[in-house]
């Protein structure tokens, strides 16, 4: 990859984070349908259809013989620029294209004991900065976030949005479980995750109340669970909150029930 290539020098791009299940992409067309969506909201043109963009992915998972506990992150940048300033017409070479595929399991430790969030001051913004909906390669904002989280001990950061209701982590879509619902931000603020979406689905088709609502760091700390969603991890227990510990510590019974729910999608999807 060219050191003037905008993702490189700009951050100027797009990404998909996808998993291989039984040599199959899990909810691949919603994949393709959020990384085609971004390209069109940057006017990025990718230059590839969707299905030469999924047998790219299947080429590489089958030259490098992956087929289970495979992560893969799929870039697009604008591509090459002929001079290293950010005006989006210098970058004349057509996108920059990028597979990078790993064994990669979520380590146990996490999935059981959970993990320890801290409430950062860095905010997911308004959408007339940067659109926190957009998965895009700027990211310096959550690490940022996931550094003031670290320096006080912490595994991932929790962010605010700019009315001060709990948003999101650095990295993934946050739950809290009180009294059997399930809630989570409204999505106006952060990445509308898949695994997000899907969890709320299921909670939907198995007559588990659930809602996508404003709630303030008192709601999380007096929840009874609180988990992360995301395509590594797919659920993550969380233990506890700036110092607070949530629940039992560890795995709740309302994530325990989502994370077996949401496994036999998978299985479904990728049968």
């Amino acid at each position: 990859v060219s050191v003037y290539d905008s993702g490189f020098m700009l951050g100027d791009g797009v990404w998909e984070g996808l998993r291989l299940y039984n040599g199959q992409w899990a909810f691949l067309d919603e994949h393709l349908d959020r990384l085609f969506e971004a390209a069109k909201a940057i006017d990025l043109d990718i230059g590839r259809t969707r299905a030469q963009i999924a047998t790219a992915l299947d080429d590489t998972a089958r030259a490098n013989k992956m087929r289970e506990n495979v992560h893969a992150r799929l870039m697009v940048t604008r591509g090459v620029k002929t001079k290293p300033f950010q005006d989006p017409r210098l970058s004349v070479s057509g996108p920059t294209i990028v597979i990078i595929m790993e064994h990669s399991a979520p380590a146990q430790e996490m999935t059981q004991g959970g993990i320890r969030l801290h409430t950062v001051p860095i905010q997911r913004g308004m959408p007339m900065t940067q659109d926190p909906k957009l998965n895009s390669h700027s990211k310096l904002n959550c690490i940022l976030a996931g550094i003031h989280a670290q320096k006080a001990g912490a595994d991932e950061a929790l962010m605010l949005d700019p009315h001060g209701f709990v948003s999101t982590t650095n990295s993934c879509n946050f739950f809290i479980v009180r009294r059997g619902e399930v809630w989570t931000s409204t999505g106006d603020y952060c990445l509308n995750g898949i695994t997000r979406r899907k969890v709320i689905e299921l909670c939907q088709a198995e007559g588990i109340a659930v809602y996508q609502r404003n709630f303030s760091l008192v709601d999380a700390y007096g929840a009874d669970e609180a988990f992360l969603t995301g395509t590594f991890g797919a659920q993550t227990p969380v233990s506890e909150i700036d110092g607070r510990p949530i629940g039992e510590g560890g795995s709740g019974p309302m994530t325990q029930r989502l994370r077996a729910l949401y496994k036999e999608l998978v299985a479904r999807d990728t049968a």
